[in-house]
């Protein structure tokens, strides 16, 4: 049984542990190697006020992680986000990845947000099909975006619409102002099999 919450910060040393694989031996990341463990628990500690940072715990051990961030830096795309997930090797195509998604994409929409980004490397195919298989459509691709492990990488752009236009209408609110009754509906959700 896995459990989806808000990540702490006494669980970003599993997260860290969980991420510097995919920096160090794989291009799924375009980090040349995993941050020092204080630099990314500064990017994660920054994230967590606005954004969501979830994590996903097995038996008590977190297994995945998945958070969004501003997904560009001018004031007017501010009604976007991009995510990010991921989830332990021993753990992958066993689901959490898609109970990451979910809580991110259920969390995103309940603050206001229209569109979530994913930018996937072009040869991680199993990653362009899961976003697929969660409602995210292709909108771009981009070739030789970037060289990693000796190669040019290519990277796709996939987008799933969360809300109407009409949620332009407020800005999106940070995670920090959700009230511990919306926490808590949100993560009922997953229990609820929503996400």
């Amino acid at each position: 049984m896995y459990e989806v919450r808000f990540a702490s910060a006494a669980d970003i040393p599993a997260m860290y542990e969980i991420y510097r694989p995919y920096a160090d031996g794989t291009t799924v990341s375009f980090e040349y190697g995993a941050p020092p463990p204080a630099a990314f628990a500064a990017r994660i500690g920054a994230l967590s006020d606005a954004y969501p940072v979830f994590v996903c715990e097995e038996a008590g051990r977190v297994r995945g992680f998945a958070y969004a961030a501003p997904a560009f830096e001018r004031r007017a795309y501010c009604w976007c986000a991009e995510l990010s997930v991921y989830v332990d090797g021993a753990y992958l195509k066993r689901g959490m990845g898609a109970l990451l998604e979910g809580a991110v994409a259920a969390c995103l929409k309940m603050l206001g947000y229209r569109k979530v980004y994913a930018l996937v490397t072009e040869e991680n195919a199993a990653s362009v099909a899961f976003h697929r298989a969660r409602g995210y459509r292709e909108t771009a691709f981009f070739p030789e975006q970037g060289y990693k492990m000796g190669k040019w990488l290519g990277v796709v752009w996939l987008e799933k619409e969360l809300n109407p236009q009409t949620c332009a209408a407020d800005f999106p609110r940070a995670v920090s102002a959700l009230s511990a009754r919306e926490r808590t509906a949100l993560l009922q959700r997953r229990c609820d099999g929503i996400f």
